[in-house]
């Protein structure tokens, strides 16, 4: 009997520790497909590829906005550091209350540096979408 529950136990620590060396490398791997999604989209509002940047929208943004021109010119409005970056660096990626966030420093043309938290959607074919984007001064001044 001891020896049974002895091998449950080991076998049951080494299942956790597995799990939690599998936990950081599934964190930085989804961190690493949505850093992809938003240089993407980032590079498409270069471009100025409307099209291109409102698919990777989240449906309820896309509901929104209904059309890539006013979700372009949106973003051209009111979040000028995404639109135009001068550099872009990424933070961490973390679970929250309304699904992963992805944090993003950029510093745009003026040289003012900026946090943009990313938040991100599953879609039901298993692929991830832009559901928002929180943008900070870097003095902590929300716009």
């Amino acid at each position: 009997m001891f020896r049974t529950g002895w091998i449950a136990f080991v076998s049951l620590m080494v299942a956790a520790a597995l799990l939690m060396l599998a936990a950081p490398a599934v964190a930085d791997e989804r961190s690493a497909e949505f850093q992809k999604i938003i240089t993407s989209q980032i590079k498409a509002f270069r471009a100025d590829d409307g099209e291109l940047a409102f698919s990777f929208a989240a449906p309820i943004i896309r509901q929104r906005f209904q059309r890539p021109d006013v979700f372009l010119q949106m973003v051209r409005q009111g979040y000028r550091p995404v639109y135009r970056p001068k550099s872009v660096s990424f933070g961490r990626m973390k679970e929250t209350p309304i699904g992963p966030s992805q944090e993003v420093w950029i510093i745009d043309r003026n040289d003012d540096a900026w946090r943009a938290v990313y938040t991100f959607e599953q879609q039901p074919d298993g692929s991830w979408k832009i559901s928002g984007c929180y943008l900070t001064r870097d003095k902590g001044e929300a716009v």
